[in-house]
């Protein structure tokens, strides 16, 4: 009896996601990657351009670096089931743990600070030169205000979350207006709402969906204030060796056909059937196009290419679709720039042992220094053998004028590499010379960003990033489709889909993925075991709280931080189980 066959459109990590499952559940799965030779979209790693020499391979660029929070489960559950040579769980024993943050600030010495619980002496110290000795410029008022936002975050039901928090922009929620009414940033803008917004997601902060960037930050403070958990991993090595490559070996021993520099441009419906009866690809190998037919079709190209596929044919099956083209509509800002520029150097610098955020950067930089933690990947072993130190910079915000008065959307190439390192020193040079421009052998800007297409001038997303970012701006869920669609054989399997993570990374775009696999079993009829799928994890010590704010949400109730006398009674009731099963 011959496999069902699945035609999966992008090679991301949604795609690659995809087929894994698919593979491991008995389809016959074919990927139509536009890339000629990378696999996995923006989680790739590169090589750089003119650095390969006869005696060493090109050095390893980076669309931007990898981050793997505590609380991904997802690509994390796959990555264990990827073989790697001496690993036991495949190339999840790639992942390696940080254990510091540093903030870099203008004129002032850097702050560094605990990503983990302490687990040891040191650890201990330095939090305590954190909280005693930090000159933040954070008043008491800022700091209650920041922990009642996020006490009431924690507090509040699911439903308040989806269905009003949702809809506020997080500036608005964290209550900055009435904070700070200067043009100027102050420290709780700064520290609490903005800084950390653009640099961890590349988020405007006066744009993004509270719920979203409030369930991530709580995450991250519960990894914090969990001794068993690991707030932050890195991978041990460039990308593409030590996950990507592994990844697609694995695929293809599975039986997937892997296509590169296929490009797709058209997927069409059938208007009788209501059923998509095939797409075009173009191959840009040999400059000729096809035509891809399957049981079964998953698109898992990004935002802004899927709103050029979806087709009036579509719409006429699945109105709903339509709702992918007012997503991408840049009046939404939907679309936003995160990409890398990295600083090959003649020494190592190894900053802090984990990532560095620049807290007050004009362009919201994000930094960490990869030598620390690729042991076997050293990089003298690559270009020319001179290079000691990569320091991999991520810029989150391309639209704000930096130091020189431009924005990095107006810059060359060479202004971009030159003005992120002027960020940098600014910085992080505070506390004494640290970086100094001699160190610099190399330089790499992500290729996706490309200046000498023409659109220097104009500020509309896309234009001349190849590869944006999606943020989930206030009041988008609802224009956010499911990963099955009311096309039979048709399935979504992108970071704009509808998920538990509800943020566009490697972990969001590999939950989708299962959507859209188990959307597959359901339709196809197949025995096999659907793919898991967890929900974010909150302590069950909150489920009384939580509950609470959800008979006061069915009542058309705000939230309180006053318990009722039901609520205190469960609330004890809680605390007592918890103490006895403790005990135990």
């Amino acid at each position: 009896m011959a496999k069902p066959t699945v035609a999966i459109f992008g090679g991301g990590v949604a795609g690659m996601s995809a087929a894994h499952e698919l593979a491991e559940r008995g389809f016959a799965v074919a990927v139509y990657e536009r890339q000629p030779e990378y696999v996995g979209g923006k989680a790739r790693s590169t090589r750089v351009p003119g650095s390969a020499t006869p005696e060493r391979p090109a050095l390893p660029g980076e669309h931007g670096f990898r981050f793997f929070p505590g609380f991904y489960r997802h690509v994390t559950d796959t990555m264990k089931r990827i073989p790697y040579p001496g690993n036991r769980q495949g190339v999840y024993d790639n992942l390696v743990m940080t254990t510091r943050m540093l903030l870099g600030r203008g004129g002032k010495k850097p702050i560094v600070g605990l990503v983990n619980f302490p687990k040891s002496a040191a650890d201990l110290r330095v939090l305590l030169d954190e909280l005693l000795t930090s000159d933040t410029g954070l008043t008491d008022a800022d700091k209650e205000l920041f922990g009642a936002r996020v006490w009431q975050l924690m507090s509040s039901s699911y439903e308040r979350r989806q269905q009003t928090y949702e809809r506020v922009a997080w500036w608005q929620y964290m209550s900055t207006d009435r904070q700070c009414g200067t043009r100027q940033p102050c420290p709780y803008e700064e520290y609490c709402v903005g800084g950390l917004t653009h640099s961890l997601v590349a988020a405007q902060p006066k744009l993004m969906s509270t719920k979203t960037g409030g369930d991530i930050l709580v995450q991250l403070l519960l990894l914090m204030a969990n001794p068993s958990a690991h707030t932050d991993r890195v991978l041990n090595g460039p990308t593409n060796d030590v996950w990507l490559f592994p990844w697609l070996r694995h695929l293809q021993t599975l039986g997937v056909e892997y296509h590169h520099n296929h490009l797709t441009t058209a997927i069409h419906c059938d208007p009788q059937t209501q059923r998509i009866s095939g797409a075009t690809v173009r191959d840009h190998t040999t400059g000729t196009t096809r035509r891809v037919q399957a049981d079964y079709y998953l698109a898992a190209v990004p935002l802004e290419r899927m709103a050029l596929l979806v087709s009036p044919e579509m719409l006429a099956v699945d109105a709903t679709l339509g709702c992918i083209h007012e997503l991408a509509n840049p009046k939404r800002h939907s679309l936003n720039w995160m990409n890398g520029v990295q600083y090959y150097l003649n020494q190592d610098v190894p900053l802090t042992n984990g990532h560095v955020i620049c807290i007050d950067s004009k362009w919201a930089l994000t930094v960490i220094s990869q030598a620390q933690f690729w042991p076997k990947f050293p990089l003298g072993g690559y270009g020319e053998g001179n290079v000691k130190g990569l320091l991999s910079v991520d810029v989150s915000d391309w639209f704000t004028p930096g130091l020189n008065g431009k924005a990095a959307h107006h810059c060359t190439r060479d202004e971009i590499i030159h003005e992120v390192w002027n960020q940098l020193e600014a910085a992080l040079n505070g506390g004494g010379m640290l970086l100094d421009r001699n160190m610099i052998i190399r330089a790499n800007v992500d290729a996706d960003i490309r200046p000498e297409d023409g659109a220097l001038n104009n500020p509309t997303v896309s234009e001349h990033d190849a590869e944006p970012l999606l943020v989930n701006t206030a009041n988008s869920w609802s224009l956010r489709p499911e990963a099955s669609t009311g096309i039979a054989n048709f399935f979504l399997a992108a970071d704009y889909v509808r998920t538990n993570t509800d943020l566009a990374t490697m972990e969001g775009a590999n939950e989708a993925a299962r959507r859209a696999v188990n959307g597959i079993l359901a339709a196809s009829g197949s025995a096999a075991a659907p793919c898991p799928i967890w929900p974010l994890h909150e302590p069950d010590i909150l489920a009384v709280l939580r509950w609470e704010d959800r008979r006061r949400f069915a009542q058309g109730l705000p939230w309180t931080n006053e318990l009722s006398w039901l609520g205190r009674l469960l609330h004890a009731a809680n605390h007592l189980y918890h103490r006895i099963v403790g005990f135990k």
